[in-house]
């Protein structure tokens, strides 16, 4: 066997490994798979046509369980494609009926990532914004209980109010109070209690990323 075809069957028998490994995500143990998760809210919840390179690499998962993934999706009637030369662009399927109640659970789940980065993003003086507490710790797949809110650390020279009507738009969507705290950079780096306990447990960018990752 030549070196590449040793290479190929080393990268498919730890893609498998990886396939097999994966566990339910505890925010949403009704999906199959973190993976399954990941893709169906990179479809559903962007609203973009994606190939099936671009949703692999925007759920963080490897090209062959995307593809996978998205074969069992289509099958199921969730997602639907279409081809432009060689490319498959896949989408959400609309006229199943199964899509407007997986959409409501996945931004319950998965969506304050995304709602939040596009509320927070355009507000002048947000330099980093970022998850922590419980939600992040689950969403890094720590075992606990149900998080009931949400905690966002929002780092810069914002205008306060901005940032808590933008939160209290989020929380409509994602059903669970979003409750942010406005940091300067200084306030990032004290040596204090809290952020002591903020720099030791998980955390998850929603805005750039949390300075010590």
């Amino acid at each position: 066997m030549t070196h590449l075809g040793m290479d190929l069957n080393i990268r498919i028998m730890e893609d498998n490994l990886h396939y097999m490994r994966t566990e339910p995500p505890l925010l949403a143990p009704v999906f199959r798979s973190e993976g399954q998760a990941r893709l169906l809210a990179a479809v559903l919840l962007g609203g973009d046509e994606l190939s099936i390179t671009d949703l692999a690499d925007r759920a963080e998962v490897a090209y062959p369980t995307a593809h996978r993934e998205v074969a069992r999706l289509l099958n199921a009637g969730i997602l639907s494609e279409r081809s432009v030369g060689k490319t498959r662009l896949i989408t959400a399927n609309n006229e199943s009926p199964l899509v407007s109640p997986l959409r409501e659970l996945l931004l319950i789940a998965l969506g304050p990532v995304p709602l939040l980065a596009a509320a927070l993003s355009p507000i002048a003086g947000v330099e980093l914004a970022f998850l922590y507490g419980s939600f992040a710790a689950r969403m890094r797949g720590v075992d606990g209980p149900a998080p009931q809110d949400i905690d966002v650390m929002v780092v810069g020279t914002p205008d306060a109010g901005a940032v808590y009507d933008a939160c209290s738009r989020v929380e409509k969507g994602v059903r669970r109070p979003v409750n942010p705290t406005i940091l300067t950079r200084d306030d990032l780096a004290a040596e204090s209690g809290f952020m002591t306990q903020v720099r030791a447990n998980p955390t998850v960018p929603v805005v750039g990323e949390a300075p010590w990752d």
